[in-house]
């Protein structure tokens, strides 16, 4: 029962003189009030009848208006409750699509590769940038983004280190070392900023990258990416089993062997030379890499395999206490000599360390105690989140193997108090797992701001408060959508094994009902969630009827046992079993025909970017409504090609709502030059998507 259900029985009780135990029930916004029913030789006195309704029916009215406020109905996402966290919930999903006011992710395709970038000034793949926002978007992503991401993080794989290949400044990659970056003719073997001659190989840009594919894997059930795959993956953990240190089960990294590289230096010898220290967080996400590889291993059958990498895994576990403080969070490094690094207050080296901190809970490496209490450690340090988005570390390095006397080495900026998006995802993920659902609601509104500004920037310096590349009229990077994305998987965590998926809701205290009207993939099947009441889990219900695999905190769903479309309906505390009516976008929408003036859009072209040659890509955009029918009417409508093609069409839409918006004055226009390269955006972006659907057909 909400606040406003406890509000009207009080009233109505008063009003009709009822007992406080009388009730009532509601479904929808109808109600039955049944203590008017009551005799009156109970001792209740019943009151005029004209009178009581003429007030009862004003301010049933007036608490009516209260309630509709309390419902939110987008587009992606709907519910009751706390409509501004359902409202901001539903702008995640808007920068998956094509949206008149929000930069959208398709503005980083690349048709090079049929893929995503960086960004327009970075052009290669990076592992550490895309490693959040790719792990925390990979439940909800759909065609065409699957194969984009895809070709994007393949090209680690094509370039993948095997002892003889020579790349970017000549160096060999080990066998099984991913990069820093590839594109694809080249790869950065080693972090390939700073003093570049002193640097490890990628050691943790390999393990995260193995949780990458790992995962994708997983959720995608596709065996012959699978059989592709699993023995490169394999390499990747061999390669980094061979830094264990069998006496401590700590691994060992040099300089820029971490993941968000080169702020670790390894170990600084008193000769001023550097060697391999034991780096906290290699140790965990070599942990996260191979719980998703074993359930690989599983699902293919290889019992050996399995019983192999459980035990590294086991023994890896066994070597976190070193690492650990007495107040349960992990330092940065162990050298050899035991120097401990990242003891918060310390004298020396007394910095606190997110990025290991918070992947160690967004991985499920520690158990629920330990995550709440390093959780607690960053809530009690306001350094770490000046702006609301956590930085890399606080206060500044003082072990890093240069002085920070430039601007780019300096606290605040880069890699040394900045602030990076692909981290701050695996932060709000773990926000959801201990319930800290304010902070991550903070987080994802200082990445709006700046998908509405167009400066979807990263790093963010001065502490996560202003663009890296202000000069230029507007910023996109992919780290960015980390945010949007994480806060979207955290709601139901989703944990993929080998022949079954784990939900976990995280649901925001204030929301009392909410329909996600995006899929969620496992395999070829898709899974629409809605949820009602608070709390623990009570019931549950999958397509209609009820479905017994659950307890308090998780819903399970073996593969085998699923549909090909699933509505799970998760009912918690004082939730109700009627499901609510979700717009789950299964049948293809109405096209214009092809003589339409939805096609042509050479004016508005014109209007957003004077003086330029309307693009001959974008002459017979109706023949892509065409060839979307026909794949349509073939049944074709959820493939590659054919969502290559809506997401186009989509592109159409919304540069006419932008362009209708932005003439009524409804959608402000951005600051000077801001404004122009931002509608350019929209028609640049068309213009490869266009280019890299005809490639591929």
């Amino acid at each position: 029962m909400t606040l406003l259900d406890g509000k009207i029985r009080i009233l109505y009780n008063k009003l009709h003189n009822c007992p406080q135990e009388s009730s009532f029930s509601r479904q929808g916004t109808s109600l039955t009030l049944p203590c008017r029913s009551l005799k009156t030789t109970q001792g209740y006195r019943a009151m005029p009848t004209t009178k009581f309704w003429f007030l009862f029916v004003f301010l049933l009215s007036a608490f009516s208006m209260a309630f509709a406020e309390e419902s939110f109905h987008g587009k992606y996402f709907s519910g009751r409750g706390d409509i501004d966290y359902i409202r901001t919930l539903d702008t995640a999903y808007r920068m998956y699509r094509p949206d008149p006011e929000l930069m959208n992710i398709s503005m980083l395709y690349i048709p090079d590769w049929n893929g995503f970038v960086e960004g327009p000034t970075w052009d290669a793949w990076w592992i550490q940038n895309s490693y959040g926002t790719s792990l925390c978007q990979l439940p909800f992503l759909q065609e065409p983004y699957v194969t984009f991401l895809n070709n994007s993080n393949d090209l680690w794989y094509q370039m993948m280190g095997d002892g003889k290949r020579k790349s970017a400044h000549d160096w060999v990659g080990p066998d099984g070392c991913l990069c820093d970056a590839a594109q694809p003719d080249r790869a950065y073997y080693k972090q390939g900023d700073g003093w570049i001659d002193i640097h490890d190989w990628g050691m943790e840009f390999t393990a995260a990258g193995s949780i990458l594919q790992a995962e994708s894997l997983l959720i995608s059930r596709d065996d012959k990416a699978i059989r592709h795959y699993l023995p490169m993956i394999e390499r990747s953990l061999n390669f980094i089993e061979s830094r264990r240190d069998p006496k401590t089960n700590l691994f060992l990294a040099g300089p820029a062997g971490n993941l968000l590289a080169p702020s670790y230096a390894g170990w600084r010898k008193e000769d001023g030379t550097f060697e391999q220290a034991y780096l906290t967080g290699l140790s965990i996400s070599y942990i996260g890499a191979l719980d998703r590889f074993i359930e690989l291993q599983k699902m293919v059958g290889d019992d050996e395999k399995v019983e192999r990498f459980t035990k590294r895994r086991d023994l890896a576990k066994q070597g976190l206490p070193q690492l650990t403080t007495e107040e349960g969070y992990f330092i940065k490094s162990l050298d050899p000599d035991g120097t401990r690094h990242g003891v918060f207050g310390a004298e020396k080296h007394g910095y606190f360390e997110a990025v290991c901190n918070h992947d160690a809970v967004a991985l499920r490496v520690v158990d629920d105690e330990q995550a709440k209490k390093i959780y607690e450690k960053i809530r009690l340090i306001p350094g770490l989140r000046p702006y609301d988005l956590i930085i890399t570390n606080y206060p500044e390095l003082d072990d890093m193997y240069l002085t920070p006397s430039d601007w780019l080495w300096q606290f605040g900026t880069w890699v040394n108090g900045g602030h990076w998006t692909t981290c701050e995802a695996r932060m709000i993920l773990a926000y959801f797992r201990v319930g800290a659902y304010d902070d991550a609601l903070r987080s994802m509104k200082k990445i709006e701001a700046l998908a509405k500004s167009f400066r979807m920037d990263n790093p963010l310096v001065d502490f996560g408060n202003a663009p890296y590349q202000p000069s230029l009229p507007i910023n996109c990077t992919y780290d960015a959508w980390g945010a949007p994305a994480a806060l979207i998987r955290g709601l139901f965590e989703y944990l993929y094994r080998e022949d079954h998926l784990v939900i976990i809701p995280h649901i925001p205290s204030g929301i009392t009902q909410l329909e996600q009207n995006i899929p969620i993939r496992f395999g070829e099947k898709k899974i629409y969630i809605s949820t009602s009441g608070t709390g623990t889990v009570s019931d549950v219900v999958l397509n209609g009827d009820r479905w017994t695999a659950h307890d308090e905190k998780t819903v399970t769903l073996p593969f085998d046992s699923l549909p090909k479309v699933v509505r799970l309906h998760i009912i918690m505390q004082g939730g109700s079993d009627n499901i609510p009516e979700m717009q789950t976008g299964e049948k293809p929408g109405i096209l214009p025909a092809k003589d339409d003036p939805f096609w042509d859009v050479a004016a508005i072209f014109n209007d957003f970017v004077p003086d330029s040659p309307f693009p001959p890509e974008l002459q017979q955009l109706h023949k892509l409504g065409e060839f979307l029918q026909r794949m349509n009417r073939q049944g074709l409508g959820e493939s590659y090609e054919a969502r290559h093609a809506e997401l186009i069409v989509d592109y159409i839409s919304a540069i006419r709502e932008r362009h209708k918006l932005l003439k009524n004055g409804t959608l402000a226009p951005l600051a000077g030059e801001s404004q122009k390269a931002a509608n350019q955006l929209y028609f640049s972006t068309m213009v490869k998507l266009v280019q890299g659907l005809t490639d591929d057909l």
